[in-house]
This record gives C-alpha cells, sequence and structure tokens, in this order.
C-alpha cells in the first residue's frame, strides 16, 4: 500500500535513510551508533524482514511471507521493498516520530532510495561505503554465500557505485568501527540534524 508523501510531511523530523552494500558494517554501524544516536534524541527504525529470527545480522523482526503480506496490506508500514530475496518494512512509527519532530534512521536500500525520496523529501540520503577488497573479505567471512555470489555482488556494487549521486553523502566504513561512528555524526551535525557541538 502506497501513501500520500503529504501523510508524513507534517513534522520537522528528519529521515536519515542508510544504503550500502551487503556486507558494508550498516548493521554494525547502527550497533556501534546506538547509544550515542539514542543519547543525541535520534531514533532507530527496527525493519521487519522475511528472514527467520535464528537467522544472523540486525536486530530485525523476522516475520513469514504470509505474514509480512497481512502487514502490508494494512498498511502497517511506512516504507517497504524486496531485495535478495527477502521483503523489508518499516514500520509506520517512522512517520509519528517525524511527525513529533525527531529524527529517525532507517536501514534502507539503494533500490528504494527514489522512492523514499518521493515520501521524504528532504531525507538524508548516507552511503556506507567499504573498499572492494574489506568488502570480500568482510562477505566471505560471513559465509552467508558461496566465493561465486560473493564476487558477483562485488561486481553489481561496482557498477551501482559507478552511478554517481552526488545527494548522496559517502561514510568510509573500511576501517575501524569508531572512525566511521565518527564520521557519522560529524555528516549529521554538519547536516544540521544534530546540533554543532
Amino acid at each position: 500500500m502506497q501513501h500520500d508523501a503529504s501523510e508524513c510531511r507534517s513534522g520537522t523530523g528528519r529521515l536519515i535513510f542508510l544504503i550500502g552494500p551487503s556486507g558494508s558494517g550498516k548493521d554494525s554501524l547502527i550497533d556501534a551508533a546506538r547509544e550515542r544516536l539514542a543519547a543525541a534524541g535520534v531514533e532507530i527504525a527496527r525493519r521487519i524482514i522475511t528472514r527467520s529470527a535464528e537467522a544472523k545480522g540486525e536486530a530485525a523482526h523476522g516475520v513469514t511471507a504470509e505474514q509480512f503480506e497481512i502487514l502490508r496490506a494494512q498498511g502497517a508500514f511506512a516504507m517497504h521493498w524486496r531485495a535478495n530475496g527477502l521483503d523489508y518494512g518499516i514500520p509506520r512509527q517512522v512517520d509519528q516520530w517525524l511527525a513529533a519532530g525527531r529524527a529517525v534512521l532507517v536501514n534502507g536500500s539503494r533500490a528504494y532510495l527514489a522512492e523514499a525520496r518521493q515520501r521524504y523529501p528532504d531525507l538524508l540520503a548516507v552511503l556506507v561505503d567499504v573498499q572492494p577488497e574489506v568488502l570480500r573479505q568482510r562477505l566471505l567471512a560471513r559465509g552467508r554465500e558461496s566465493a561465486e555470489e560473493v564476487e558477483q555482488r562485488l561486481a553489481r556494487n561496482a557498477r551501482l557505485q559507478a552511478i554517481a549521486d552526488p545527494s548522496v553523502h559517502a561514510l568510509d566504513n573500511s576501517a575501524t568501527l569508531e572512525v566511521a561512528v565518527a564520521g557519522l555524526f560529524a555528516l549529521l551535525r554538519d547536516e544540521g540534524v544534530l546540533p554543532r557541538a
């Protein structure tokens, strides 16, 4: 169910739409920044995914495909998309947070970015970027995919990276999480999401 963009733009909050290739460390970055973001008043949306609760990865809410479809039909999602064979939903609660003037961080999808921008025109798009060799090592260590599938992911990522979008802010996560978290907070201050220290 698609919603009119005017429904969710009545507040002054800003949506932070985090994107990046699988294995770039979006989940790890969010976990590492969670306490500081909460202390700064930034809400973090918990995704609903058609993946078993036992699956490794982010602290998402796992549902069956049937449950997801029921939720979607009921209008439970502010945003939803399909990627890598899974369905992802962002609960409508984010619209309430934004209407209350709160900043909200969403672990998003590059493929959904254009549609997200239509709904939230002032969203802050942040690309978590990783050097190809670091990304290869992380994907292989994760063990979810074969070596061939990892190479396909890397090739797809290279193609997507070649399509430059000046409105997307790159955040390098090739080094330590501490460096990436510091970079995220510097970006949020520079973009006026958080007050300057």
